[in-house]
């Protein structure tokens, strides 16, 4: 049975890697393999487990299992809802419009400095998939030349994803990770923020001495500044910013989940919001003749948040964890540890080997990083801040870039931009690659100084 169990699991993640070939949403069969992973554990009585730190496979009650896994995995959404609606709220008042005024250059490499900075930056504390969003955009209103605003876009999905590898809040991968008490906040950046610096820096180096960045963007002066600019848009845009950044803080002093963080922080960006929207200004997004609901900034943001990817999320979270319950990853753990060789210091701590992780960033750009590190976390059983789960959270976070498809930042770039796959494998793939073994090497640099500092 735990045959048919991993061939439903292997379908399933042929039809969420090939989405684009059979043209359906990755959310149908994440949800599909997710049911019937379930369901055939519970209608054959499989013995199911939870995994101990330290002491291995303890048996345990399926019904209990199951609410184990799905309160994990609710943490996970609850908090990336939060942060999505927190998004929505600050975009509902144009505050993202408040980036544009900081760009005055028309130099091309200043402008690609500038855009893969922000990049990096932004997705740090807003994620890589909104910060790909917010950048494509304003460039898309800068550089009217197609091709030029391919590579710009390319490069600004590197940087997307270097920048929400160091950060707890950047990627769902480091999110999954410092939510399930992997990382901690200020151990993650320690390891972590030299590599993805120089994972975008050595690409974008490189790309800046290129034909295609020489000179200036043309002006052909299209004022479209027909729309009035929000006045409160600054003031929405950085208490955004900043009710996100609080976040770890509170997990930090209060000890709780960083979804409850987040709904506080929500919270408080929403009832500014619904102040005012309803005291101070029509934004005009509502007619007079609509419900008093659709005045509502904060209803009006839940309904535009990503539902597909919540639901993406909690079919393939949940499928992993099936295979998980039964101990099967844990084994497969077992028989990576021993039998594939280490690349990095041989030390007490790097427990899992440096090949494997590399393995699991390469192919992050091939299948979805969520369900690659959602394995990790019940594959290997090692303590909370070991370098290892570092080296993860770099590689699963930066490894998509390789390829379009690779990322949540990559998709989302590809519909914006129209970005042909064999032409992003062309020109940006082997950047990507540059920049992540450049980080990876910068990575065991850092990880060695510090195991050596410690010992």
């Amino acid at each position: 049975m735990e045959t048919v169990l991993v061939v439903v699991f292997v379908l399933g993640y042929l039809g969420i890697a090939l989405e684009h070939t059979f043209k359906i949403d990755k959310l149908i069969p994440a949800l599909g393999m997710m049911a019937i992973l379930w369901a055939l554990i519970a209608v054959n009585h499989m013995e199911v487990f939870e995994i101990i730190p330290g002491v291995g496979k303890e048996p345990h009650e399926l019904e209990g299992t199951l609410l184990h896994h799905l309160g994990k995995t609710a943490e996970i959404l609850f908090f990336l809802m939060g942060a999505m609606t927190i998004v929505e709220i600050v975009d509902y008042f144009d505050g993202f419009s408040t980036i544009k005024g900081f760009i005055k250059t028309k130099s091309k490499v200043r402008l690609l400095w500038l855009f893969t900075t922000l990049g990096f930056v932004l997705s740090a504390i807003i994620d890589n998939l909104t910060a790909t969003i917010v950048l494509i955009t304003i460039l898309q209103k800068i550089v009217n030349d197609k091709e030029l605003r391919l590579w710009f876009a390319g490069l600004i999905v590197i940087a997307a994803n270097a920048g929400g590898a160091w950060s707890p809040i950047g990627d769902v991968t480091t999110t999954m990770l410092w939510i399930a008490n992997k990382v901690s906040a200020a151990s993650l950046i320690e390891h972590v923020l030299i590599p993805s610096i120089l994972c975008y820096v050595v690409p974008t180096f490189i790309a800046s001495r290129m034909k295609i960045f020489k000179g200036k963007v043309v002006d052909d002066s299209e004022v479209e500044e027909t729309q009035t600019e929000n006045k409160y848009g600054p003031l929405m845009f950085y208490l955004g910013l900043g009710a996100i950044l609080f976040v770890p803080i509170f997990k930090t002093i209060t000890h709780l989940p960083p979804y409850v963080g987040m709904m506080l922080s929500l919270a408080v960006v929403a009832a500014l919001a619904e102040y005012l929207s309803n005291t101070k200004f029509s934004l005009g997004h509502a007619t007079a003749g609509e419900g008093a609901v659709h005045h509502s900034p904060v209803h009006r943001s839940l309904s535009k948040i990503e539902m597909p990817s919540i639901l993406f999320f909690l079919g393939i979270l949940m499928a992993v964890a099936a295979l998980e319950s039964l101990g099967m990853l844990f084994d497969f753990a077992g028989v990576l540890e021993a039998n594939v060789p280490n690349l990095g210091t041989e030390h007490h701590s790097t427990k899992i080997s440096d090949l494997v992780v590399l393995l699991l960033g390469a192919g992050s750009a091939v299948i979805d990083n969520v369900p690659l590190v959602a394995a990790s976390i019940g594959m290997f059983q090692i303590g909370m801040d070991e370098p290892a789960w570092h080296f993860i959270a770099y590689a699963a976070g930066t490894g998509g870039s390789m390829l379009i498809i690779g990322s949540a930042a990559g998709v989302v770039a590809m519909g914006m931009e129209k970005i042909n796959f064999v032409w992003y494998l062309k020109k940006i793939g082997w950047l990507a690659l540059v920049g992540f073994l450049a980080g990876s090497i910068g990575f065991f640099i850092i990880r060695d100084l510090i195991l050596n500092a410690v010992s």
